[in-house]
């Protein structure tokens, strides 16, 4: 055999090796907005998706809200909690944009997550750490630029509008 038919041979077989290989497994973690209603959280994330190095499959959101709604937000820090929204909320509320994240990524996003909910309470503050806050340090932990020091902390669709007009290409 020649040494250029095996090359073209060993191509070949790296080639045909490289079509077997399994799709890789990929989250995306969607950024979501809720109009002001008396629901919340109005600002929250979606993940789904396959965890490669697991093959764990990922379908659930995370939102920052307070405990209780009460006039009492307005005066101060109060108990705060990491949420789940139920699918009708998700479905009524918009999806601003979408980012496909790895296994890596994907698991400091949900330290992420697990900082906020275990945090010391009262952990929420209208002024300093709402569902907006929330969402804008996930946005830094998928790799996105955020703006600190936004004037949109109690306007999450326009919060989430801003992120995406500072990182083109997302969508």
């Amino acid at each position: 055999m020649t040494r250029g038919l095996r090359l073209i041979l060993l191509s070949l077989l790296l080639f045909c090796a490289g079509l077997t290989n399994p799709a890789r497994a990929e989250v995306v973690v969607s950024f979501y907005s809720h109009d002001f209603s008396d629901r919340f959280p109005h600002a929250f994330i979606v993940l789904k998706g396959k965890v490669d190095a697991t093959g764990e499959v990922v379908d659930v959101n995370y939102g920052f809200t307070a405990s209780s709604v009460s006039p009492a937000i307005l005066l101060g820090s109060v108990k705060g909690e990491v949420q789940t929204s139920k699918p009708d909320y998700i479905a009524k509320s918009d999806r601003q944009f979408d980012v496909t994240v790895d296994d890596a990524t994907y698991a400091r996003l949900m330290a992420k997550v697990a900082e906020w909910r275990d945090r010391e309470q009262p952990s929420y503050s209208l002024n300093k750490r709402n569902c907006v806050h929330f969402v804008m340090e996930l946005a830094e932990v998928v790799g996105l630029t955020v703006n600190r020091r936004s004037k949109l902390f109690k306007k999450p669709k326009s919060f989430l509008i801003e992120v995406k007009e500072l990182n083109p290409g997302v969508e």
